[in-house]
């Protein structure tokens, strides 16, 4: 039974996604750019993407399990990987939280599956956001990683319209090698990232 189950999730694994096109840009197009832009002595300080984090927060885990259901099933068909449920590590009363509750998911994503992800999200989901400008150039860390929000799932075209039943916001944090700021910046322009000019 057991090696029937690791059958069955190993046909969803990774490694049978087509190969990302974003990792022959990477390799032909920002690599010897981001080379000859910042002068790196090694193809290996050249920033690359590490991970991308999924976050949704459901706030109401407990009161509502079928929030958090289909949460987790969203998050599914966005990522194409299945999410772990988030729990709270402190209770706060003025939220109505206890410790322990369920209150979102998240996901992370490494590899081709991140590649594909990225792809996705710059090419076909930001520009389906209604008076779309770019993205904030403001949006670093301080240590080359990029936060940004999204008010609705629904900008996903892998979410079915006859199984939506509530707007879900979400967090995506875009986890880079790049040292400083200006590097990710760089970097994730060149990669595709629509930002914003400041």
């Amino acid at each position: 039974m057991a090696r029937k189950a690791k059958e069955e999730t190993s046909t969803l694994a990774p490694g049978s996604l087509p190969k990302p096109r974003l990792r022959e840009k990477y390799k032909n197009e920002v690599l010897p750019k981001m080379l000859t832009e910042f002068k790196y002595k090694s193809v290996m300080q050249v920033p690359k993407l590490d991970k991308i984090v999924i976050n949704m927060g459901t706030g109401a885990g407990d009161k509502d399990p079928k929030h958090l259901e289909n949460s987790v099933r969203d998050m599914t068909l966005i990522s194409g990987q299945k999410p772990v449920v988030t729990v709270a590590k402190k209770a706060v009363s003025n939220f109505k939280v206890r410790e322990g509750m369920k209150i979102g998911c998240k996901v992370t994503l490494r590899g081709d599956q991140m590649y594909h992800f990225f792809d996705r999200l710059v090419t076909v989901v930001l520009p389906r956001i209604r008076d779309f400008q770019g993205v904030s150039p403001k949006s670093f860390d301080g240590r080359g990683n990029y936060a940004m929000g999204l008010k609705e799932q629904l900008v996903f075209p892998e979410i079915p319209y006859d199984s939506f039943d509530r707007i879900r916001g979400m967090d995506i944090i875009i986890c880079t090698t790049a040292k400083t700021d200006e590097e990710a910046r760089a970097f994730l322009k060149a990669m595709g990232m629509p930002l914003r000019e400041k």
